[in-house]
């Protein structure tokens, strides 16, 4: 059984990660990292089925593609809190030369990243790619994705779901942060986008929801749920329910931290918020 308190304290600890990333350069989007912190941290530690090191090819093992970029300051931070490359990298966060740049790329051979992603509404054609040819490899192994709410504003998505019904491919989970906030506002705002399960479904998916996207438990359930529904001719998408700038109390519920960094007495609150569990780097 997964022991969900450490997997909180490795939470807490990515939290303390995003902040000090970007307050230490004054740039990037800790909002959106925040809020998706809970996921990364279980699909990495007990949902994907993951071989030791990185082959870029992922053969013989579930792989995950970053579709939203933006939110990099959490993939970074998870991924080196479970092993991809020393924690202590994390200060090269957006320094120039850095593997670690502000969108993820793959020029560097940075371990984990498989894709330059932040050209939103690209991820799922590249994750459909894949999981088709798993399929073509007889490879079992499962493609997992993360897409931004208002990111499913780009044509190229709904293309690509099409493409994914249509096709049976059936061994992709793709997740979309619903978060219910873009940089310009909240999305009813910007562009409303009515009933995404609604959408999801028509286009012929099966949808699973997540109402508390931000709780370890939750998550947990529903991941494996949205497993059991692999290998049955439908492609499979969660609707993740979260809260932006979750753990962060003047970050929460807004739009504003979408993509601006905390000052020093901000950053000071934030980690305030969240006490240290696995050491800083």
């Amino acid at each position: 059984m997964p022991n969900t308190q450490q997997l909180e304290d490795q939470v807490t600890q990515v939290r303390r990660d995003i902040l000090r990333m970007v307050h230490k350069v004054n740039s990037g989007h800790p909002g959106g990292s925040l809020g998706c912190a809970e996921f990364f941290v279980t699909l990495y530690n007990e949902i994907m089925d993951r071989e030791e090191g990185f082959e870029m090819d992922g053969v013989g093992e579930d792989i995950f593609f970053l579709s939203n970029g933006h939110i990099s300051p959490v993939y970074y931070s998870v991924l080196a809190r479970v092993g991809y490359f020393p924690v202590d990298e994390l200060n090269t966060f957006r320094l120039i030369n850095s593997r670690l740049q502000g969108h993820p790329t793959t020029h560097e051979g940075l371990p984990g990243v498989r894709i330059a992603s932040g050209s939103l509404g690209q991820g799922m054609s590249v994750a459909l790619g894949a999981a088709q040819t798993k399929k073509l490899n007889n490879d079992s192994h499962l493609v997992y994705s993360l897409h931004g709410d208002g990111e499913l504003q780009e044509g190229q998505n709904w293309e690509a779901i099409m493409y994914a019904a249509g096709n049976k491919v059936d061994n992709i989970i793709a997740t979309i942060d619903l978060n219910g906030q873009q940089i310009d506002g909240s999305t009813d705002d910007v562009l409303p986008m009515g009933s995404v399960r609604g959408k999801f479904e028509a286009f012929g998916w099966t949808v699973i929801d997540i109402e508390e996207g931000n709780n370890v438990d939750a998550i947990l359930k529903g991941m494996a749920e949205a497993k059991s529904k692999t290998g049955q001719g439908k492609p499979v998408c969660v609707l993740l329910k979260t809260v932006m700038g979750n753990g962060v109390d003047f970050m929460m519920h807004t739009h504003a931290w979408h993509g601006k960094a905390p000052n020093d007495e901000q950053l000071a609150i934030g980690l305030s918020q969240n006490p240290e569990t696995l050491g800083d780097y």
